[in-house]
């Protein structure tokens, strides 16, 4: 074999005009993938469940085989096409009358925030870390967590926030970006500080430097009490 040999890079054994079938097959399984997102009429990959993205991925693979390869017929993703159309639609009639099942392929919405904190316990057993939601929950001009009254993460991963009125809003752990928040060991002042890792706020003294309570972490930084700006 030679290296760098552009005819193989470019071709291998296959002749320049296979290119053509080559778009013809990218064209039916196109059709295909599309054909399944209006079936199951959704409008994106977000608004998916987990067993939503699931099928996708398969009828994926199946597209990806016979669009590139010339001895992949292109019934057989036809089928695959059919059959995975199918179970989806056995499948949510299946969830329709059952809720364990619908529990099990869809999963549940998880509260991530009450009443102005990180629903610490809740989170852990979700197998989830605090940061992964913040960048969400800034896109819904949150602040700090101390606006938040209630935070759901749904099962597509959208998150729906509801708030405090204005006049209800508490001191909450900050959750713009690490540049934005200086974090103490020891605090350098009197007031009330969050801990950067679970958002329990704690009045200190200037100088305390005591670990969280509730999870024992020792980094704080100063609780916001900023009201929303809408």
């Amino acid at each position: 074999m030679k290296t760098f040999d552009l005819q193989r890079m470019a071709f291998d054994e296959m002749p320049p005009d296979f290119l053509w079938e080559v778009a013809v097959r990218s064209v039916y399984t196109f059709i295909l993938v599309f054909l399944f997102l209006k079936i199951t009429g959704r409008r994106g990959v977000r608004q998916m469940s987990l067993f939503e993205v699931l099928i996708i991925l398969t009828l994926g693979s199946a597209a990806g085989d016979v669009a590139f390869y010339h001895d992949v017929p292109m019934l057989p993703v036809f089928v695959v096409f059919i059959t995975l159309a199918c179970l989806y639609r056995l499948v949510m009639w299946l969830m329709s009358h059952s809720e364990r099942l619908e529990h099990l392929f869809e999963g549940k919405p998880a509260v991530i925030i009450e009443e102005g904190e990180l629903a610490w316990e809740k989170m852990e057993s979700q197998n989830m870390t605090e940061f992964e939601f913040f960048m969400e929950l800034r896109l819904h001009g949150v602040e700090h967590l101390g606006q938040v009254r209630l935070a759901i993460l749904e099962t597509n991963g959208q998150i729906s926030v509801y708030f405090f009125p204005d006049h209800l809003v508490r001191p909450g752990l900050s959750i713009l970006p690490e540049p934005c928040n200086e974090r103490f060991k020891q605090v350098p002042e009197d007031g009330d500080y969050a801990c950067i890792r679970c958002s329990e706020v704690v009045t200190f003294n200037a100088g305390e430097d005591l670990p969280c309570p509730r999870c024992e972490h020792q980094q704080w930084v100063k609780a916001s009490t900023a009201k929303r700006v809408t």
